[in-house]
């Protein structure tokens, strides 16, 4: 025992103690790492693919609670397989299922570590939130063109942060978003003033987005998020407090995008955005390309292989739902579904019950709704973020059915 042990009357901390803060130190770094894609393969690639391998061999395991999870994404990539068969040319298509193959295993990752202790829900949060305000603040630096060379944060002079695309830039910051407006609803009011600076920061990166989808997101996710705490906490006292803080948060937000405006670069590009974009409706603008695409799969079983819809039509495809009839084929298209429907499903049973992940869980299960629903706009497939919302959700609905079992009961 070391002399500071043995004067404090304690132990030193035993290897287990150690090899789990190391592994939390990890996650949260993973995690942190999620909000700086500028480039392929991201550091979040090449620390994940070291940390799932390690958190597994350690003995991680996966229940019961998340064997489902783990088949379908398995039999979703192999769609994704099966449609490289019909490719003449290979070109990145094997690349891109590596990805798919990857993403699908960092969900999987994230829903076991949260089974296995519940306490890592903060931590992952922590760690996005942080994520959020630094790739933010760099992406409002760099629309802003503060110092030589900030504009690698943006693209088409619109924020894009530490990212390669401010249409994912924006969505990313939703769920911290979420994360800091719970805090700011339910937690003391002495830390209130922390909160709302660290939302005004992300608010604004999400504005500067100009990404339509992400400015739809956050507002729907911000009113559904009020509206189940409204459900849940049914005494009059909290839910006056939270109609008051919303209200103060609103004013805050509109006056914050106020002054926003009075820039006439922000104003011109934000009355620009929207407005009906030519790429929208135009000569094989999105919509039409959707229509096409999908008349075009109702006769490729198989698909026609990741990235070869661009080079049929003048892009990608900008619909997850025909990005995976396209990439995936008709059993991706099916399974991707039912992986949507089992993962909200999953968040309408257990979301109004009094437990400590119930937060989390309501968090990450309004953004896949939102995430859904964007995605008849927007691909999504290798959102990193989206399949961390996954492992949250399915680790929550882990936890849930263990918790059940701890009780003896049987799950309804």
């Amino acid at each position: 025992m070391s002399a500071n042990h043995a004067l404090a009357g304690q132990r030193p901390p035993s290897s287990a103690a150690i090899v789990s803060l190391i592994g939390a130190a990890s996650l949260a770094v993973g995690v942190f790492l999620s909000g700086f894609v500028i480039s392929e393969p991201a550091p979040y690639e090449l620390w994940m693919v070291g940390q799932v391998a390690l958190w597994f061999l350690f003995g991680l395991r996966i229940s019961r609670g998340t064997a489902p999870l783990v088949a379908l994404l398995l039999v979703f990539n192999v769609g994704g397989i099966l449609s490289l068969t019909v490719m003449q040319d290979l070109g990145d298509g094997p690349m891109y299922l590596a990805v798919s193959t990857f993403l699908a295993l960092t969900a999987v990752f994230y829903a076991a570590v949260i089974e296995d202790d519940a306490r890592r829900l903060n931590l992952i949060f922590d760690a996005w939130v942080v994520a959020a305000i630094v790739t933010s603040m760099l992406g409002i630096l760099g629309y802003f063109h503060a110092f030589p060379g900030a504009e690698v944060f943006t693209r088409y002079d619109r924020a894009m942060g530490a990212f390669q695309d401010p249409n994912v830039f924006g969505p990313f910051l939703i769920a911290p978003s979420l994360y800091l407006i719970h805090g700011l609803l339910t937690g003391r009011l002495i830390d209130a003033p922390f909160k709302v600076a660290g939302l005004l920061v992300v608010a604004l990166g999400v504005f500067l987005s100009f990404s339509r989808a992400a400015w739809a997101l956050f507002l729907f996710s911000a009113v559904a998020l009020v509206f189940i705490l409204l459900l849940k906490e049914r005494t009059g006292a909290f839910r006056l407090k939270i109609l008051m803080l919303t209200i103060a948060a609103v004013v805050v937000l509109v006056l914050a995008l106020a002054i926003a405006l009075q820039v006439e670069q922000v104003r011109d590009l934000f009355l620009s955005r929207t407005g009906i974009q030519e790429y929208d409706s135009g000569h094989l603008g999105r919509f039409e390309r959707h229509r096409l695409g999908f008349l075009m799969s109702m006769e490729r079983p198989l698909g026609i292989g990741p990235m070869v819809f661009s080079t049929i039509f003048p892009e990608d495809e900008h619909n997850i739902w025909l990005k995976t009839l396209t990439s995936y084929g008709w059993l991706g298209f099916v399974t991707f579904i039912l992986l949507i429907l089992w993962t909200l499903r999953i968040g309408f049973r257990f979301l109004l019950r009094d437990r400590p992940w119930q937060p989390h869980l309501m968090i990450a299960w309004i953004t896949i709704i939102g995430h859904a629903a964007i995605g008849n706009v927007i691909d999504i497939d290798h959102w990193r973020h989206f399949y961390l919302l996954l492992g949250i959700v399915w680790g929550c609905g882990a936890l849930e059915r263990r918790h059940q079992k701890s009780l003896g009961r049987r799950m309804i």
